[in-house]
């Protein structure tokens, strides 16, 4: 239960920030949002709060926010068509009631004559067997009312369109934006709970009964040389360490203003079929605010650069697409992971929060980096992409991502019944 709930916090998490940014972005510059969705599906729960759709639906996939222009209008009015009109108090159209007029003794029926729902804003029709003639202006919140119920109008100026090449390449942005920078927020909580690694290779800890603790080394000694070679990054200890199982290392540390000669002789020990040295010593951490700010920006960049090797690894085939996991997988990590405790989890979220930046911005159709390239043609060219050959592309690149996902989880469901 306890990874069920975790599961569900983190992704709702991660999706909903994602989501935020792409939702902020669209508000501020103006744009419709339609709906802002957790999930993918059938409706589990939702509720309307102003202009937008809250909603989270069945499958945990993902999520997105609906902006108008993005897709075709749900209701396209047509000459001779017999709609209902209320009214505000200003006498404009409020409610175009599309369908079951009847229900509506109150409306003004009549039969389109020209409407304009984009930049004029008007509707003109006759009364039904009579001559009388309406012109009247429409609100630009004004609803469609069609099955009892309302979807309010999208003006041209709403829509995501209208917005300038700039405008719209940072709505698409945000979303992976955020994720970057909630990713750089855990590691700075991280760096703050549980502490930062010192700039030497100081020695924090020392397991007991291990090969470190057999050589004399203690919590607080600096390590400064080994093998006659000067050591001043963790890095450094650690390739030496790692490269020399059951060798002696001469060891020199600083300890109370004095150095100190040692010698150290690594475990070996097998770690994914390969064999290397282990000491069995932890670096010092120590906790600093000031401090957890750079080391945040390092943990986040130097994921990232893991995520997009392995990326091109697997666009190079270095790696088998049998190595992705889906939502199958990544629950079963996550099991493992809060088995090992609560900054192991949060750690674990910061990492796919980074990954799910990287994704999105891959230039592929249907993800937010495929939309930006064509953001960015629009930019270079002067002019939009035909906006239906546009669809096409971004359809097919969502029907081969559904697919993905599809054979991603089956071989992850296969993986936990090996």
């Amino acid at each position: 239960m306890n990874t069920v709930i975790a599961f569900i916090l983190m992704f709702g998490l991660l999706v909903s920030v994602h989501e935020f940014g792409h939702f902020i972005f669209a508000k501020r510059a103006g744009m419709l949002v339609r709906e802002f969705a957790i999930g993918f599906g059938p409706k589990i729960f939702s509720f309307k709060k102003e202009e937008t759709l809250y909603t989270i639906r069945l499958l945990p996939m993902g999520g997105y926010v609906r902006v108008a222009g993005e897709d075709p209008e749900i209701i396209d009015i047509k000459r001779g068509q017999h709609v209902g009109l209320t009214f505000n108090h200003k006498e404009e159209v409020n409610q175009i009631i599309v369908n079951n007029k009847a229900k509506h003794p109150d409306a003004l029926v009549i039969e389109v004559d020209n409407i304009d729902l984009d930049h004029a804003l008007i509707i003109e029709g006759y009364e039904p067997d009579d001559e009388n003639w309406y012109s009247f202006k429409v609100a630009d919140n004004a609803d469609f009312v069609m099955d009892e119920r309302a979807t309010q109008i999208a003006p041209y100026n709403r829509q995501f369109s209208s917005k300038t090449v700039g405008q719209r390449a940072m709505q698409l942005f945000a979303g992976p934006m955020m994720n970057f920078i909630l990713t750089l927020v855990i590691f700075v909580i991280l760096g703050l709970i549980q502490g930062v690694p010192v700039e030497d290779v100081q020695i924090g800890s020392v397991l007991e009964g291990s090969p470190a603790e057999e050589a004399g080394i203690q919590p607080g000694d600096t390590v400064i040389e080994m093998n006659g070679e000067s050591i001043n990054e963790w890095s450094e200890f650690q390739t030496i360490v790692q490269s020399s199982p059951n060798e002696l290392i001469d060891t020199v540390v600083l300890r109370d203003g004095e150095n100190i000669p040692l010698q150290i002789t690594p475990d070996r020990v097998e770690i994914q079929d390969e064999e290397i040295g282990q000491v069995g010593v932890r670096l010092a951490l120590e906790q600093s605010f000031w401090r957890s700010i750079p080391y945040s920006v390092e943990q986040t960049y130097e994921w990232s650069t893991l995520i997009l090797v392995n990326l091109g690894k697997l666009v190079t085939g270095q790696f088998s697409i049998d190595m992705l996991s889906g939502p199958v997988g990544i629950y079963d990590a996550t099991d493992q992971v809060v088995k090992t405790g609560f900054l192991n989890f949060l750690k674990w979220t910061a990492v796919l929060s980074v990954n799910l930046g990287i994704i999105n911005l891959l230039p592929l159709p249907a993800l937010d980096g495929g939309r930006l390239i064509f953001v960015g043609l629009e930019a270079v060219r002067g002019k939009p992409i035909d906006p239906q050959k546009e669809g096409v592309v971004h359809f097919i690149g969502f029907a081969l991502l559904m697919l993905l996902m599809i054979i991603v989880t089956w071989n992850d469901i296969q993986r936990l019944f090996m």
